[in-house]
Formats: structure tokens, sequence, C-alpha cells
């Protein structure tokens, strides 16, 4: 990662991350289809309506896997074999406490926070029971995804596109035979995530402890470094912070397509569904700009950031423009698949045209971001993107959308702090690397 040419490096890095991302929400998508198609549009607002929140809960642990990235990289840099491995059975030890506490605080807040949301009655209880049942796999999400992060900074992005094949196939057979012949509904759908969920943290912790060097895991839990550990939050926290106040937003954007009632719900969740498949083809040129900066300040290249990062913006403008509006412009086919009610599939298009079309503005926003976090600041583009999407958003629904109660006014909001967020996001990169050159420059100007 620290030699160039690197654009077909960030892009073969880039396709098995983002193949494992498009697994995983093919199999999440088949939840939504099969509960779509077999339980009805209640089912389905349901299940979709509680997606803001769950994000909002995990991501504060999900941030610290960030953290995992840029320490684990930036030691692989820097040849530190010993901190590496230190980093590996932090971060992995973590997953699993931090899993445990996710199933009580999640089992605890969802019925009130789903009241808090203005879910309508029909909805409720299916909510409740989707999110109380799902929340017990916790412990095996964070596994996986601090073991995915781990093997993302060694380079090895495939291992967890097999792993999650596997899952999702056990996922989707779950899914068909719980709903259609048990009809256990959302329950059944959430039955089938957490089973899955756990096969895939199975496979991934037994590869850590399978491999050598300093990527190996052993279950000895005095080898929990909390001097390390607080590095990671140092550089995860902040990531994970911007995370759950970014689905504040989220949530109240929900909380207001809510009020909309359950067919609107419907034809949301079927379009966040779909956007989900964009969203995480450009967000695998977000992992791969994060990585490879790491790698390069850890190995002092300095000059290579700069060139990395232009063409991850490149890469994830062309891939957010040809995967967003073509979902677009194949609206009507896409959200048929989950719903077949004419009113679900106007609001899910509608949706896709507001949000999915300029998603490749998120994308741009979260590449430059990547390039910020994986220099090893954190707190910056936290608060940038906190102020630039999460503020703005919030403003826009109590003013903007407030006076004007449509939804085009809500989902108008997305576009537009993607863009002022980028613009913001531009200006402190080129602050940050005018002083990062200026302090490489002060000892030698001394002597």
């Amino acid at each position: 990662m620290v030699q160039g040419p690197f654009l077909k490096k960030i892009i073969f890095f880039a396709i098995p991350l983002a193949l494992s991302s498009i697994l995983q929400l093919l199999f999440n998508a088949a939840d939504v289809i099969v509960v779509g198609n077999f339980a009805g549009s209640n089912s389905l607002a349901a299940v979709g309506n509680t997606t803001a929140l769950i994000n909002l809960i995990v991501n504060l642990f999900v941030g610290v896997s960030i953290g995992t990235s840029v320490v684990l990289g930036q030691a692989i840099g820097a040849s530190d074999s010993r901190k590496a491995h230190l980093s590996v059975q932090t971060s992995m030890l973590f997953s699993l406490y931090g899993g445990i506490i996710l199933i009580f605080i999640g089992i605890a807040i969802t019925r009130p926070m789903l009241e808090l949301m203005a879910t309508p009655e029909e909805v409720i209880d299916l909510s409740t029971l989707y999110m109380q049942i799902y929340f017990t796999c916790m412990p095996a999400f964070l596994i996986y995804n601090f073991g995915a992060a781990i093997l993302r900074a060694i380079g090895d992005t495939k291992r967890p596109l097999y792993f999650l094949f596997i899952s999702g196939i056990i996922n989707v057979i779950l899914n068909l035979v719980l709903v259609i012949v048990f009809h256990l509904d959302v329950a059944g759908v959430a039955i089938a995530t957490v089973i899955s969920q756990y096969v895939s943290a199975f496979f991934i912790t037994l590869t850590l402890v399978h491999s050598e060097g300093y990527v190996h895991f052993d279950f000895d839990f005095k080898s929990f470094d909390f001097a390390l550990f607080a590095e990671m939050i140092k550089v995860g926290l902040p990531a994970g912070l911007q995370g759950a106040i970014f689905n504040i937003s989220n949530v109240l954007i929900q909380s207001s397509i809510n009020s909309f009632g359950s067919i609107v719900m419907a034809g949301n969740t079927a379009s966040s569904n779909i956007e989900g498949f964009v969203y995480v083809a450009m967000n695998s040129f977000y992992q791969a700009c994060l990585s490879f900066v790491s790698q390069n300040k850890g190995a002092k290249q300095y000059q290579n950031i700069t060139k990395i990062l232009v063409q991850c913006l490149i890469c994830v403008t062309v891939t957010g423009l040809v995967f967003g509006v073509g979902a677009y412009l194949l609206g009507n086919q896409l959200i048929s698949i989950y719903n077949q009610e004419s009113e679900v599939i106007y609001y899910g298009v509608l949706r896709l045209g507001y949000v999915c079309a300029p998603y490749f503005l998120c994308g741009l926003m979260d590449v430059i971001c990547g390039a910020i976090r994986g220099y090893g600041y954190s707190i910056t583009p936290m608060i940038v993107s906190l102020t630039g999407a999460c503020l703005f958003r919030i403003v826009w629904i109590f003013t903007v959308f407030a006076t004007y109660h449509t939804l085009p006014v809500l989902y108008i909001s997305y576009p537009i702090s993607w863009a002022l967020t980028f613009f913001v996001h531009v200006i402190c990169y080129i602050v940050i690397m005018k002083k990062e050159r200026m302090k490489r420059a002060a000892p030698a100007s001394i002597a």
C-alpha cells in the first residue's frame, strides 16, 4: 500500500470489499423482500422503521473499529509487529465485551425509543419484537466488524467475502422457512439474521485464531492493552460519536416519514434498502482511502497521500453516478421486487430521485473524511460532519420542513447536506496538509 502506482491497487482492494458489503446487503434485502411479499406492507414498514434506531445505538461501538484500522495500519506501516499484535488482541476482546453490553442496552430502550419516533400503532409492536430479537446478535455483529477491519488493514478483503456468502445463504434459507413455512413474520426474519451473524462471527474468529504473526488472536483476556485501546478510542470514538449523533438526524427524518403513514414508510424502506447497495459500493473507496493513507502515514510516504485521495475521489464519483442514477432509472422495477402495491412503488421511486440519484455527493464527503481520519485526525472530520450534515438536517426539519410539510422538501435535505459537508472537508484537508508540511520542515530549518 505504500508503493505506487495506486489506482489499480485501490480498485483491487475496493472490489472484494464492495462485493462483501453488497453480498451482505443482498442477504439483508432478502429479509425485507420476504417480509414485504409474504407478511405485508405493515411488516415491511416495521422492519424499515428500526434501521436508523439500530444504527444510532451500535455506531458508537462500530466507530472504534475505525480506530482499529488506523492504529493497526500505522503499526504495520512502521513495521511494529508487537503493537500490531496487541491491537488485534485488544480490538477483538473489546468487540466481545461491547457486544454483550449492547444486548442489554438495545432490549431495554427499544420500545421507549420507537414511541418517541411516533411509530404508528399498527407497526410499533412488530418493530419492537424485531429489534429485541435482533439485538441478541450484537456480540457476533461486532466481532465480525472488528475482525473484518483487522483483515482489511493487512489488505485481505477476500475472506470476509467468503464468510458473508456462507452466512448469507443460511440467512436466506432461514428467512424462507421461518416466514413462509412457520409464519413467524418479523420474528422469523430477526431470528434468521441472528443465526447468520453468529455464523460469520465464528468464521472470522476461526481465521484470526489460526493466523500466524501479528494478526493471530487468542483468547488471552489479560492481553487487553488499555494504552492501545485509548489510542483506538482517540481515533475511533469521534467516528463512533459522529455515526451515533449523525443517526439522530436520521431518526428525526424517520420520525418525520412516520407522520405520513405506513404506506410511505414501506416505500421509504424499500428505497433505503436499494440505496444501501449504492452506499456500500462507494464506501469501499472510503475504506480504501483510510487504509492506504494510514499505512503511508505510518511509513512516512507523505508524498503519496494526496495522490491516493484524488484517485479515490474519482473512483467514488464514477461509482456513485453509475449505480445511483441507474437505481433511479430502474426504480419502478426495483421497488416492485420488495412490494407490489402501486402506492408503495410510487413513494419508493420518489425517494430514489431525491436521495439515490445524487448519492455520489455522499461518497465524496466520506472519502475525503477517510483521508483526514486515516492521517490521524479524527476530531476535525467529526465536527465538520456533525455540523454540515447532522445539525443542518435537524435545523432543516424544524424550519423548512415544518413550513413545507412534504416528502420532497424532507428528502432534498440529504444532497444539500452532503455537498456542504464535502466543501468544508476540502478546506480542512488543505489546511491540515499545509500544517503537516510545516511541522516536517521545522526541524530541517532549525538545523
